[in-house]
């Protein structure tokens, strides 16, 4: 809903950037929850007193199993199709933060679900809880890493995943008249959302309106940017 909200004079690239920022604290959370989930398993397996009930244990993750399983495939067919870029349809990236995050609370309950089950039948292999905690937790950060990287590169202005830069410089230097390319920018607005700045050196004879038309079009064509800005000025050796 906040990205959604209009430009204005003060943040007149609009909101997009508060999906970036929601998906960063998604995942924050995961780790901060994950962390104390270690914490406590780590108390428990170097100090060995604690009671289990385990058919309270596995009924209780059984359920969160099963509802996790339903948010999961109800976030999933939410996300395709969210967004659009120049890697074609992407989800919103807190959509995908969401995503991950109720992945993130399925395997830890997969993972209580299974050191219940063993507890259940076997009350004297107590410890396996603690250990299948820190198994799943690990699973559970690496989970996060592809959203984390995605995040990260937008924050850092970098070249949007999918996204050549080589391929953008070409196709600017394969328009009539241009003869040099500079100051080629090309970062995100979110991972959907790829914008760009360039300069262009034309030839004398070349027409300044046409050679940006032109160029404008193939960007828009090839690339699909969410918004360019080309700078046409006059080729000079020097």
């Amino acid at each position: 809903w906040v990205s959604s909200r209009p430009p204005t004079k003060t943040m007149n690239f609009g909101w997009h950037r508060a999906e970036i920022l929601g998906a960063l604290l998604s995942v924050l959370s995961i780790w901060v929850v994950t962390g104390v989930l270690v914490y406590l398993a780590a108390q428990r397996l170097l100090s060995a007193d604690y009671d289990i009930e385990g058919s309270v244990m596995l009924i209780t993750s059984a359920c969160a199993v099963a509802v996790n399983i339903v948010m999961g495939v109800a976030l999933h067919q939410t996300g395709h199709g969210h967004s659009h870029g120049a890697a074609g349809e992407q989800p919103n990236a807190s959509v995908r933060a969401a995503f991950i995050h109720v992945v993130g609370d399925l395997l830890q309950s997969v993972g209580v679900l299974i050191a219940s089950y063993i507890i259940f039948f076997k009350p004297e292999y107590k410890y396996v809880d603690p250990i299948c905690t820190f198994f799943f937790s690990a699973l559970v950060l690496g989970t996060t890493l592809s959203i984390l990287r995605d995040v990260l590169l937008v924050l850092m202005e970098g070249t949007p995943k999918g996204m050549d830069f080589n391929a953008v410089r070409e196709t600017l230097l394969a328009v009539e008249g241009v003869e040099a390319v500079h100051s080629l920018h090309i970062w995100a607005l979110t991972a959907a959302q790829p914008l760009l700045s360039v300069h262009i050196a034309i030839n004398a004879g070349a027409s300044a309106q046409a050679v940006l038309e032109e160029a404008s079009s193939r960007l828009q064509g090839t690339f699909r940017f969410h918004t360019t800005t080309i700078q046409v000025e006059s080729y000079s050796e020097e």
